[in-house]
């Protein structure tokens, strides 16, 4: 193929893919090999790629394609989840959009414009994924309310029902008065927000037998509340009993304001003394707390409030008006009551729907719930157990804590968009759980066999779809229509999955849920190992985010970098479990490391080639043999610790420093001269294990050199490097790689003289060496010469005075450079080295002399400190060798 100057990402990414896709590369069915299977965690079909989809779906990718190349049956299933408010709340702003408003709709009316609209756009974001270079098996893709799923879904809560495990009841549940409906936990953002502390007085009424003065501080007591527009909801205040300030209110009530309804003062040590004025007011409807309180207190509960935020009835005042208007307008309703005493400015956080950016209200309202305690134990125990891995393993904390103290879950969403409860309601209110309506009929005359008049069709469904999450818990199992066929090839090959790539913040919402309906519906765990991701956030560590402005397009990242320049930004700053602080130049990183490899490629494509060439390159060969065999181990190392970006940058350590930098220009032959036929092979073989090794990390481009036949050969259709086999382990010389190491350093060092001293690079010069240490530099005489192009070296016994002299371990090097030494200055020089080698001998000395750090450290890191001790002293001695010679 031609070669141009700089890689061209776009219109090899879009060949390429489409060429995987042809010859179905990602398609996997059961065979005889061991399986390898990751379930994608399913993007909310509302969405578009974002930084948190383009980190994640990249760690899947390098996981499945790896797998893949280590011979396994690699399976990554895609799909999308249904997202009930985000989807509906879409298509009731579409709706808008066409004059049309939902209450104007039956449901099968507005079912079929979200099918419509889900068609439409609910695909955008698998697509985008291919973009990135994800290697999904498409011909599985999923949805969380296809036929089959949804099927999986009612046959799971009716299991549980009649287990016991779901129920119907009111309790306290975060509330959306925007898109009306409860919330879960996670789909709750805290966000700190400036509000007003108003310090409201409520008085005491006093038995008639006492005789208070007037307008007395004891008449009155005051509470500081931010939610001034609740206080018709008030059922009581409560005090610390230990308060030796509101001693005098024991067994007081006092007068709500405005509305003069009596509440008692009630007496408990939740209420902390030092917080506001050591007054609570306790509201059950609106507080989960306070409502927590009335229950242990036999308060009665006051809801004010109307499913849209507005204050109803019940408020007495102001009915009607929006929560917020209606908070000013009591503030001032208060002021000129006499009853505000003060107002100050105040930070605190507050909950915010993930979907409608409401704020969210806690009410109590009638749901459906699933209890939690009993399926919490065994999925609890796999983890503690080590049956489920989490990486990194400081999770482990964090998810008993909340396994330990979890709750019952909100189940049910008052929306459409949904998997509809299958809950039938009689017209006295009795309900049977059936899937079908003639099921439940047959069920509810059993019920009702003195009443011969019902029919079918007076049965009622409830109204109230599941909560998406019930839908997703079964993802692992679903995807393999493990509910509708328990016992087909798939389900009973794929499962377990290996892998699973999920963010923190859903540990327990959905990891942990898919763990206790593994044990619940499987008898096992769902997946082996669970990797958890850091939240992408911008250079200044903030989340990002649409309203702060600081998320960039991925698309646009693509177009600009590369798929594999943004694959490689993404993970060099993205270490399991800690959060990534993105910024656009590691993508400009990954895209300069792309044309590197392009370049190197094109360095070794052109070279001529002359048979009759002896090979004069053994040495840098072999020596890059171990390097890369030892860079492979550490992989592999990296690999099996989940150490995804560690694993990248020694892989980026060995393409762009051990091959590009040192062996390549160790091989190279002079300019416009050919090289032998025995070098080139080599090296064209360590580019291919080289393109074998970048492939999960960069798909894209070491697929199109993979195919160069010039320098690679002829390749059958299905001799891609999407599926060529990892090289396997080799033998490593270390003594070669630490000889090499001090090989390096001394070209390196005559290089820093050339820059310093400005001699060309083409100039040749001369080095002698002093040698302390035993190694052989004969040996290595060769690779020293043509590194550091240096046509004179020798082995020398005494000092070389007038030259510039260097030291690597405890061997001096001089480069004569026809120059006058300036004695002055070279004592200088040497004196400074003298003072900073004896403060590091000193430093050294004092760890090693430190009783503690001797008795705990490991002895590997002691060993290193006493080699630090013996290098320095050998360098001291050499300086003050040298001082002496000089007569400094």
């Amino acid at each position: 193929m031609s070669i141009s100057k700089t890689y061209e990402p776009k219109a090899t990414e879009e060949k390429w893919y489409s060429y995987w896709l042809q010859h179905e590369f990602f398609r996997s069915v059961p065979d005889e090999r061991e399986p390898y299977t990751i379930v994608i965690p399913p993007p909310n079909v509302t969405g578009v790629l974002h930084m948190g989809h383009m980190l994640n779906n990249t760690i899947q990718d390098v996981l499945i394609r790896r797998a893949r190349m280590k011979g396994k049956n690699a399976c990554w299933v895609p799909g999308t989840d249904h997202a009930s408010i985000a989807t509906e709340a879409k298509v009731v702003a579409m709706l808008k959009e066409k004059g049309i408003a939902k209450k104007d709709l039956t449901r099968p009316e507005f079912m079929a414009h979200a099918w419509e609209w889900k068609e439409k756009y609910g695909g955008i974001i698998l697509e985008q994924l291919k973009k990135l270079g994800a290697s999904c098996d498409w011909e599985r893709t999923r949805f969380t309310m296809e036929d089959e799923l949804s099927d999986a879904v009612i046959d799971t809560f009716i299991h549980l029902y009649k287990k016991g495990q779901i129920y119907r009841g009111v309790r306290m549940v975060n509330w959306d008065p925007q898109g009306k409906t409860a919330v879960s936990d996670e789909e709750v953002i805290r966000k700190e927000v400036n509000q007003k502390l108003y310090y409201i007085r409520y008085k005491v009424v006093s038995p008639q037998s006492e005789v208070l003065s007037q307008e007395s501080a004891l008449d009155y007591l005051t509470i500081a509340t931010t939610r001034p527009e609740t206080i018709m909801a008030d059922a009581a205040i409560c005090i610390n009993p230990n308060d030796e300030r509101y001693f005098h209110l024991h067994g007081k009530t006092v007068l709500i304001p405005l509305i003069n309804r009596e509440i008692p003062v009630i007496l408990d040590e939740y209420v902390t003394m030092d917080f506001g004025t050591g007054c609570l007011k306790v509201t059950p409807a609106h507080d989960l707390n306070d409502y927590e309180l009335g229950q242990k207190h036999h308060l009665p509960v006051i809801d004010i409030l109307n499913d849209d935020g507005t204050l109803n009835e019940k408020a007495q005042i102001l009915v009607g008006e929006d929560r917020f208007i209606a908070r000013k307008k009591i503030a001032v309703l208060l002021e000129t009551d006499g009853s505000l005493e003060k107002v100050e400015e105040y930070k605190s956080q507050i909950g915010f729907s993930e979907r409608t950016d409401a704020v969210i209200e806690p009410k109590l309202s009638m749901q459906w719930f699933c209890r939690m305690d009993e399926m919490a134990k065994p999925a609890l125990d796999y983890v503690l157990k080590g049956d489920i891995k989490l990486i990194p393993e400081k999770f482990i904390n964090t998810y008993r804590n909340w396994m330990e103290n979890v709750r019952d879950w909100c189940i049910s969403r008052q929306l459409w968009w949904g998997q509809q409860i299958p809950a039938w309601y009689l017209p006295n209110g009795q309900f049977v759980i059936a899937k079908t309506r003639e099921e439940a009929f047959e069920l509810a005359k059993n019920l009702t066999s003195h009443i011969s008049q019902l029919t079918s069709e007076d049965l009622k469904q409830d109204e109230d779809v599941l909560d998406t999450w019930f839908s997703s818990w079964l993802w692992p199992i679903s995807v393999f229509d493990g509910f509708k066929d328990p016992n087909n090839a798939d389900i009973n090959y794929y499962y377990p999955t290996n892998d699973l790539v999920t963010a923190p913040e859903i540990l327990f919402f959905w990891v942990a849920r898919m763990i206790m309906a593994g044990h619940e519906f499987r008898g096992e765990v769902p997946f082996k190992n669970v990797y958890l991701t850091g939240i992408v956030r911008d250079k200044l560590g903030r989340k990002m985010s649409k309203s702060l402005g600081n998320s960039p397009d991925p698309l646009g990242l693509i177009e600009k970098y590369g798929a594999d320049g943004v694959r490689v930004g993404m993970l060099l700053c993205s270490p399991a479990g800690n959060d990534l602080m993105f910024d656009e130049s590691y993508c400009e990183q990954g895209s300069k490391f792309a044309n590197k490899i392009w370049n190197a490629f094109r360095l070794v494509k052109g070279w001529e080639v002359n048979e009759t060439l002896e090979n004069n390159n053994d040495l840098a060969i072999e020596w890059f043999e171990s390097r890369f065999n030892q860079a492979l181990a550490e992989i592999e190392d990296y690999f099996e610790q989940y150490r995804i970006s560690d694993a990248l940058m020694a892989t980026y350590k060995l393409v762009w420093d051990d091959f590009c930098a040192w062996y390549l220009e160790m091989v190279k032959p002079e300019y416009q001269q050919p090289i032998d036929r025995e070098t080139l092979n080599r090296t064209i073989g360590f580019f291919e294990n080289i393109l074998k090794v970048l492939h999960p990390f960069m798909p894209f481009i070491s697929e199109e050199l993979w195919h160069d036949e010039e320098l690679f050969g002829t390749r059958s259709v299905y001799d891609c490097c999407i599926v060529a086999q990892l090289p396997s382990n080799g033998k490593i010389n270390t003594q070669l790689l630490s000889d090499i190491e001090i090989v390096k350093q001394i070209v390196t060092q005559v290089r820093n003289i050339r820059n310093q001293k400005q001699i060309a690079p083409k100039e040749k010069l001369a080095l002698s060496v002093k040698a302390n240490s035993g190694i052989l530099y004969k040996i290595y005489e060769e690779v020293i010469c043509k590194s550091a192009n240096i046509n004179d070296f020798n082995i020398v016994t005494d000092k070389i005075v007038g030259a510039v002299s260097f030291m690597v371990s405890t061997d001096e090097f001089y480069v004569p450079l026809n120059e006058t030494l300036d004695p002055v200055a070279e004592c200088a020089k040497l004196k400074k080295e003298q003072e900073y080698y004896i403060g590091f001998l000193r430093s050294v000395n004092s760890k090693l002399g430190n009783e503690r750090f001797m008795s705990n450290a490991k002895p590997e890191i002691i060993e290193g400190e006493l080699r630090k001790k013996a290098d320095a002293e050998a360098k001291l001695k050499i300086i003050e060798e040298n001082l002496e010679a000089l007569a400094c």
